[in-house]
């Protein structure tokens, strides 16, 4: 496949981006070919169309209630139609994937569009594209269009991948109240070297800004019977803060992750004002304190915490219900002995890698605890360390709290990453901020009360008026803070709503992307219905919010959203076998242990007439610790109705039918990604991919992992290894508590009439990242699977790669 054209075009009007990319591709092939198109958006946008154009024929994606959607998914792909997927992709971005086959030396143009509010964050605004088209793209182009009414204060314009002789080619052009950013490199300047077929372009591309602040009543803008206000008042003096640092030292904070917390810590005690106060709560299953009352943030105070931190060891388990509880009681404390200044801001920074398993592990009741005992006088904000932390319980606990949960990932910049956050909230200007809007005039509000404003962000509220013609209304903006530094008294601002006309701001530009702050009401509505707590609160909004989406078009492609990925099942490693359950938001794992050679038994269904087993392989010797590895080195897959057999090995796949053959090689160009997806008519999808391990190495050697997808579309009477779990599994979790490892809690799981000893773990899927997989939480059942798997493992062992007995 030829590249031909490859564009970002982003429009942002107040804050509010409509990004749309085109991508169009030529089949030079002589026979039809499946294309993909991938596009990574950030996780804050929602999709708001969707479209191909194949030979001039344009067909156009529809967002549907999720039921219909899902059904009309799984068709689709059933019968070969095209069909999008989104996942997960990093830190900020989602993974957007469609695929279509396309006839010979034809032309298929890829068209999506994303919308999303930029968030404030540390004084700016972050527009962030990424690119990787993996080959030269005839003609690339990123352009950028900002219009805000308030003008641009600042503006920079760079890319992860651009070097200096890049560099002239990023265009920017700012006017007071608009801005114009392009990067257009041409064939040759993408290239990696003279003559190369490899492209420079392989990276993020940011554009950053600000824009000038309103003193007072800050920035509101009436379009068409909507309007949006945006609130961030320039030279507040910061409000003291009382703030409580719980930091997790249980033994799966050992070594690294211990390491970038205490470096965090020391920079961060650094930032701290004079007349804030601080203490710090350490906590495993037990709880310690530096002070046992909050201490004023002097240099010598913040000297002698600093030495406390660096003696921090780990060990234990995971006891947060109480760790929480005591930094909440020495803040109530502070207050009640008129310790801290009476107008100061209170917060607790939690910082965890993992999930509850020791004194009250019970999440429901932890989130309770909490949130009774802070009583809305204080702000919960929680740092969730690495891949194994349960995010959810935080991110619903912070959210009770006024609070938010950050994760932050590992890598050598958890520091700077942890720093960043602190950075976010630690100069609060106003507390209990309480904007105001006629109530005979404006209704359907977004939020208009937040615990406190930070220094470098933003409060947006938006509204619908009752008076479609209404160009003017009074604003009231009440909160605490501190005016000057000779008296304190509350925050109030009052001033005039009035309607801006674009058509006079912005003259040559006609149409900027439609009713602007009527897509952005619903935008922040959609995000906060999305947001609601319990659960028959979250039932009634997600309703609320589907009707909201689909009036809008915007589809929110969480895994639960309308086009989703069907349960996936799959083994991989040693062996590891692991059953992926997006309905229970849980994924079960086990090994199956036995001699080099064996071969089981992984899919048989008899309707279909499909087999699929797998054959194992050992290491090239036994390591030092003689534990033998295993691994599966074969498949042999059969679809009886096509009269096919297909053999995958390390080295070669080979594929049969009416006596001829034909032998492909992985180290073919058609197979250097090392994935091979075999595609069942009118069924089964089945992924493998080939691990390659360094030729020289003393021990392992290559061997092959097994994927499925659409498993849905197999008879119920489908058994084998993984087969028998395509159609589900019901099990229960119970009894949390310290297991053999800190970081690796046992359970008992109530699975087929059977009570289980489980262990919470993790195994690598390789779907995505062939070579460095993604760590997914699992709970492990041991002893090859027993309980678990119907029978025992040793039922699967077949006499040869193509037999069923």
């Amino acid at each position: 496949f030829f590249l031909s054209l490859v564009k970002v075009d982003c429009k942002v009007a107040s804050r509010f981006a409509h990004t749309v990319i085109t991508s169009s591709a030529l089949n030079k092939a002589n026979s039809s070919q499946e294309v993909f198109f991938e596009v990574d958006l950030p996780k804050t946008a929602f999709i708001t169309n969707f479209s191909m154009e194949i030979e001039g024929q344009t067909y156009t994606g529809e967002v549907k209630e999720k039921e219909k959607a899902k059904k009309q998914y799984q068709k689709a792909v059933s019968t070969g139609q095209t069909a999008g997927l989104v996942r997960a992709s990093g830190r900020k971005m989602e993974k957007f994937t469609v695929s279509v086959n396309i006839a010979a030396n034809s032309n298929v143009t890829f068209i999506l569009t994303h919308e999303e509010l930029l968030q404030r964050k540390l004084g700016q605004y972050e527009i962030m594209t990424r690119v990787k088209p993996k080959q030269l793209v005839q003609h690339f182009e990123i352009v950028a269009d900002i219009y805000e009414p308030q003008g641009i204060d600042f503006l920079e314009a760079y890319g992860t991948f651009i070097s200096n002789e890049l560099l002239p080619l990023v265009e920017k052009t700012v006017s007071d109240k608009k801005a114009h950013i392009s990067f257009c490199p041409t064939l040759d300047q993408q290239r990696k070297c003279l003559g190369c077929e490899g492209t420079l372009i392989d990276g993020d591309f940011f554009i950053k800004y600000d824009v000038n602040r309103a003193e007072t009543i800050g920035d509101i803008q009436i379009v068409n019977g909507y309007f949006v206000h945006f609130f961030a008042p320039s030279d507040l003096p910061r409000v003291p803060k009382n703030v409580v640092f719980v930091i997790d030292r249980s033994g799966s904070m050992r070594g690294i992750k211990m390491k970038q917390t205490k470096d965090a810590m020391l920079a961060i005690l650094n930032d701290l004002a004079e007349d804030d106060y601080f203490g710090i709560v350490l906590f495993d299953s037990s709880i310690s304190t530096w002070k046992e009352s909050l201490t004023k943030a002097t240099k010598e105070n913040v000297s002698e915490a600093q030495q406390f931190i660096q003696g921090i060891t780990d060990l234990g388990a995971t006891n947060i219900n109480d760790a929480v509880m005591k930094a909440v009681d020495m803040i109530m404390k502070g207050k009640r002995d008129k310790k801290v200044p009476e107008r100061s801001v209170s917060m607790v920074i939690l910082m965890t890698d993992g999930m509850p398993n020791s004194g009250e592990s019970s999440v429901p009741h932890i989130q309770e605890n909490v949130l009774l005992a802070m009583g809305g006088n204080m702000t919960l904000f929680c740092l969730g360390f690495g891949d194994d932390v349960d995010y959810s319980f935080l991110d619903v606990m912070s959210r009770q709290n006024k609070g938010l949960a950050r994760r932050i990932y590992e890598g050598s910049d958890a520091t700077v990453q942890l720093q960043g956050f602190y950075e976010e909230v630690a100069s609060p200007l106003l507390s209990e901020v309480d904007l105001r809007y006629p109530d005979n005039l404006v209704n359907s509000l977004t939020t208009s009360h937040y615990k406190q404003l930070f220094n470098g962000s933003e409060i947006v509220v938006a509204g619908r008026l009752t008076d479609y013609s209404l160009d003017n209304f009074l604003v009231e903006v009440f909160a605490h803070g501190v005016r000057n530094r000779q008296f304190e008294e509350d925050f109030i601002v009052k001033g005039q709503a009035s309607a801006q006309e674009w058509d006079i701001l912005y003259p040559e530009q006609e149409y900027i992307f439609g009713d602007y702050t009527e897509r952005l009401w619903a935008y922040l509505t959609i995000q906060e219905l999305l947001k609601t707590g319990t659960a028959e609160e979250k039932g009634n909004a997600t309703a609320q919010a589907l009707e909201m989406s689909l009036q809008y078009s915007f589809t929110d492609e969480e895994p639960e959203g309308p086009l989703i990925a069907d349960k996936l099942t799959e083994v991989d490693g040693d062996p590891h076998f692991m059953i992926e359950l997006p309905e229970q938001e849980d994924a079960l794992c086990f090994n199956i242990d036995d001699r080099p050679g064996t071969i089981f038994n992984l899919v048989r269904d008899q309707l279909a007439g499909i087999l699929v087993n797998g054959q194992t392989i050992g290491d090239k010797k036994v390591a030092p610790d003689g534990k033998v590895n295993t691994y599966f080195g074969r498949f042999g897959i059969i679809h009886q109705g096509l009269g096919v057999r297909l053999e995958v090995t390390t080295h070669d796949i080979t594929v049969s039918q009416d006596g001829k053959q034909a032998k492909l090689f992985w180290s073919d160009t058609v197979t250097k990604d090392r994935s091979l997806t075999v595609t069942l008519r009118d069924s089964v999808r089945f992924v493998v991919i080939l691990h390659k391990v360094w030729k020289q190495h003393p021990y392992h050697q290559d061997y092959l992992g097994f994927y499925t997808l659409d498993s849905h579309l197999l008879s119920p009477s489908v058994h084998g290894l993984l087969g028998q779990f395509y159609h589900g599994v019901q099990f229960e979790v119970k009894d949390m508590r310290p297991g053999e490892v800190p970081e690796k809690p046992d359970a008992t799981m109530l699975v087929k009439g059977q009570e289980l000893t489980v262990t919470r773990g993790w195994q690598r899927d390789f779907r995505w990242d062939v070579k460095n997989g993604e760590n997914i939480p699992c709970w492990f059942i041991h002893s090859n699977g027993n309980g678990l798997i119907d029978g025992n493992h040793t039922d699967y062992i077949m006499s040869g790669l193509f037999k069923t007995v």
